[in-house]
């Protein structure tokens, strides 16, 4: 009896610790498939001031799924995505809205912000298209 309990002690172990590191992947998966990430990415791969401060090759590194600065629910996404080059690191400041769910998401703004303090406006949304 004591065996077979240490067995599902030590398996049930095993599996916890799994599963914590694959939640935190998954995760961080759906973030960067989601249409206001997405749409904030392109934003800044268009952007040639931007991308000339961070320099080539950009990397785009993983967000700290716990932070403050990150707010998604059904109408408003509020995201800070770490991003570097050689040159120069920093976040990319999103906001992102939509009408209703299951609508598409709209790109509001779009900031580089370095490290240093200096701020890259990417994309503002404009109004006057309405």
């Amino acid at each position: 009896m004591q065996a077979s309990w240490r067995k599902a002690l030590l398996y049930s172990s095993a599996l916890c610790t799994g599963i914590g590191p694959l939640l935190y992947y998954l995760i961080q998966k759906g973030l960067t498939r989601a249409e206001y990430y997405q749409m904030a990415l392109e934003q800044l791969h268009g952007h040639r001031e931007a991308l000339e401060a961070l320099g080539s090759p950009l990397r785009v590194h993983c967000m700290p799924i716990l932070s403050k600065d990150h707010l998604v629910d059904i109408a408003d996404a509020r995201l800070k995505i770490p991003v570097s080059g050689p040159k120069a690191e920093g976040c990319l400041l999103t906001r992102s809205t939509r009408s209703a769910p299951f609508q598409r998401w709209n790109l509001q703004e779009v900031i580089l912000e370095l490290k240093d303090g200096q701020q890259i406006p990417v994309f503002t949304h404009s109004e006057e298209g309405k």
